[in-house]
């Protein structure tokens, strides 16, 4: 099978002082901090290491010792955005030394790529699509021939080293298919197929005996998540809080409890019920001797201090009846060191039947500052579960089995998940969609999530890139464009098939990162639009506890604090608008189903536009970052043949209209939403022949 062109590049760092070892982490291996050591040069400073890389950008730390991340004082930096920073380097081979221009008769070869897998090929809806990589700006004219028929190949927004050209093809899956790329660009007119770019055509076969298009659970696109740490949502049952518990309300440190449990979970059903939420993805509920409970010391128990197994069972049958699913967290990379096979090993040594479940260096068993084991992160209360070997493996799947069984379960999220091999999570998606089809499975990887989302393993992933684009362009003094943040998400978007970018889990915070208000530098504005993106942009939106209120909290601990269940008011503008958004999504199935299209792209000024599409309807979402009023314009010919009438769902603004596009005035750090709507008096006709007129729309918020 065809693969892109990779590029060579050694990475160096010079020590200032005596070292014992330096791994390099980053997007080329999904920043696994020790799986790329570097190598000690004869001058016993000097660290380096040659890495063959899929050519575009790159971001990379320095981890020394085992503890230590630093960033490469010999590269540039960008911020992540949550408070930290990453060296960047771009991956370009030798021809795009060369400026890319359509028409010039050059085309950029070491660009060029296609698969067949996701997202180059996808079934969907319907229909095939089928994509090539290319430079941006490169190619003039891009076309699929498909069975001797060819269809023109859009050019999606990307980045600036590579894109998409797609076409979407009809095709019953009754018959096979040869297809191949015609590409002209001037007087350049060439084919690209699986023989590489020539002037003589090569072909692509697919059988749709050996296709077999990704699936997703059909909720998910539709539903909004909220997220739970569960020792800090409620406490309804005193009588379960552990000794050291907590006045409700302390500041929070990495230590004690404060009592949250499925009681208190129980008492707010209806606050959630009346929030819109579709689903709640709890953070570990299992035993564990710490409050995050990322250390599990029993699978199949719920934590004493949280409840009993059939508490959580009568749970989640009440969400279940109120419209909200259950998602659970599972941590199946690393154990608490009291889980029972671990602790068999202690005792017992090399002799221990266990010896094989987890990653021992020696014997015997040494807990404490460097453990004789491996340890996530290097934290000797986490020992590293060797899902591999057969014994942890069955242990873990029939733990899925287990909660499947006892309670409503829709689903899995699952703890440092790209540590996990891709082996067993093969083995996890059969079994867990062995018995429930629809069940959601999330993995939490920080970055490029290709190679776990292409139909095998995952459904979904938690979307940082996502988190970390609306936070860079919407911070206070944010540099970024309106241009570069919108080609992001396209980018983001235009990595994977369809049916998954739809079901991705957006989140602008999570208990790994500062509360969005935070991160935000404290600008309620800036937060109200980021939450405007994340309820109107592609995927399944993850609101994290609190964040609906206006909660604040830096980094952990502080993000970690209790609820603050004084601000659930009317009162509460920030709780109102959380009900607004979430509302206008639910009752609008552009929002939750359609695909997204770029309407309009005022980059100099930080304002732009963009529509979601579905079934030949479009609603459009509309914001101005900027500190000065700001019209959008957008042509009418973007937004879908049945659009008819379109009405303000959210925000407050002016319309001009014309017969070819609709103009929308923004007001400095506002959005608006307008949603497809027949026959509203306060409804903006798109297919008027009238001139242009203004139009004053009421808010409705």
């Amino acid at each position: 099978m065809l693969t892109f062109q990779s590029v060579d590049h050694t990475f160096k760092f010079v020590s200032l002082k005596a070292v014992k070892s330096v791994f390099i982490a980053g997007t080329f291996n999904s920043w696994n901090s020790t799986a790329t050591p570097m190598h000690l040069g004869a001058d016993g400073r000097t660290w380096d290491v040659k890495l063959s890389l899929p050519t575009g950008k790159v971001l990379y730390k320095f981890v020394i010792d085992g503890t230590i991340w630093t960033t490469d004082p010999a590269a540039k930096r960008e911020g992540d955005g949550n408070g930290n920073e990453n060296s960047v380097f771009y991956a370009l081979p030798g021809d795009y030394i060369r400026a890319a221009k359509r028409g010039d008769g050059a085309i950029t070869a070491s660009a060029l790529g296609h698969v067949q897998e996701s997202p180059y090929l996808n079934f969907d809806r319907g229909s095939l699509t089928i994509k090539i990589r290319l430079r941006p700006n490169d190619i003039a004219s891009k076309f699929v021939v498909v069975n001797g028929r060819s269809f023109a190949m859009t050019e999606v927004t990307g980045d600036q080293v590579s894109t998409y050209a797609v076409a979407e093809v009809p095709w019953a899956r009754r018959s096979k298919l040869s297809y191949t790329f015609w590409l002209s660009d001037g007087a350049t007119s060439q084919y690209y197929g699986p023989a590489g770019l020539s002037a003589k055509a090569s072909y692509f076969e697919l059988s749709p005996a050996t296709f077999m298009p990704i699936t997703v659970p059909t909720w998910t696109e539709g539903a909004v998540v909220y997220s739970i740490f569960p020792d800090r949502f409620a406490n309804g049952d005193k009588k379960n809080d552990p000794p050291n518990v907590k006045p409700w309300g302390s500041d929070p440190n990495w230590r004690d409890f404060n009592g949250g449990d499925i009681a208190g979970v129980r008492a707010h059903v209806p606050y959630l019920k009346g929030l819109g939420i579709s689903g709640i993805y709890f953070c570990p509920i299992f035993e564990s001797p710490v409050n995050h409970r990322y250390e599990t010391t029993d699978y199949r128990k719920i934590d004493p201090a949280f409840g009993t197994n059939s508490e959580l069972a009568q749970l989640t049958k009440e969400l279940k009846s109120s419209g909200i699913r259950t998602v659970l967290d599972g941590v199946f990379n690393h154990t608490a060191t009291q889980f029972f096979a671990f602790q068999d090993v202690v005792r017992n040594g090399a002799n221990s039947p266990y010896t094989g479940w987890y990653w021992f260096k020696s014997f015997p068993v040494r807990v404490g500052e460097n453990p004789n084991y491996v340890a996530w992160d290097n934290f000797p209360s986490l020992p590293k579960f060797n899902t591999n070997a057969s014994g942890p493996k069955k242990y873990v799947l029939e733990t899925a089995k287990y909660w499947n069984d006892h309670i409503d379960l829709a689903g899995w999220r699952l703890d440092v998940a790209q540590e996990v091999s891709q082996d067993f999570w093969r083995s996890f998606r059969k079994q867990v969609k062995s018995l429930n089809p629809e069940a959601w499975i999330v993995g939490e990887n920080w970055g490029n999530s290709q190679q776990w989302l292409k139909g095998d393993q995952w459904d979904s992933v938690m979307n940082y890139p996502f988190t970390f684009n609306v936070v860079g362009f919407l911070k206070p003094g944010s540099q970024v464009t309106a241009h570069q943040f919108v080609g992001n998400l396209f980018a983001n978007y235009n990595l994977y098939a369809p049916q998954v970018s739809r079901n991705l889990m957006n989140l602008l915070g999570s208990h790994d990162t500062a509360r969005i208000l935070n991160q935000l530098d404290g600008n309620t504005e800036s937060r109200d639009l980021a939450a405007v993106i994340q309820m109107t942009w592609p995927g399944t939106p993850c609101i994290y506890y609190g964040d609906e209120l206006g909660m604040n909290g830096g980094r952990d601990p502080q993000n970690r604090r209790c609820m603050d269940w004084e601000l659930d008011s009317p009162k509460n503008p920030t709780l109102a608008m959380y009900k607004k958004l979430i509302t206008v999504r639910n009752d609008t199935a552009e929002l939750k189903h359609g695909e997204p299209v770029l309407l309009s792209d005022n980059g100099a000024d930080g304002a732009f536009a963009f529509g979601r599409t579905f079934e030949g309807r479009t609603a459009v979402v509309a914001m101005n970052r900027s500190s000065r009023p700001v019209t959008v314009t957008v042509s009418r010919s973007k937004l879908g043949r049945n659009t008819g009438l379109l009405r303000v769902a959210y925000g407050a603004n002016t319309f001009a209209k014309t017969a070819t596009t609709i103009s929308i005035r923004l007001e400095p750090m506002r959005a608006t939403i307008l949603v497809p709507d027949r026959g509203l008096q306060s409804s903006i006709s798109l297919f008027s022949k009238k001139r242009a007129t203004s139009i004053p729309v009421p808010e409705i918020q």
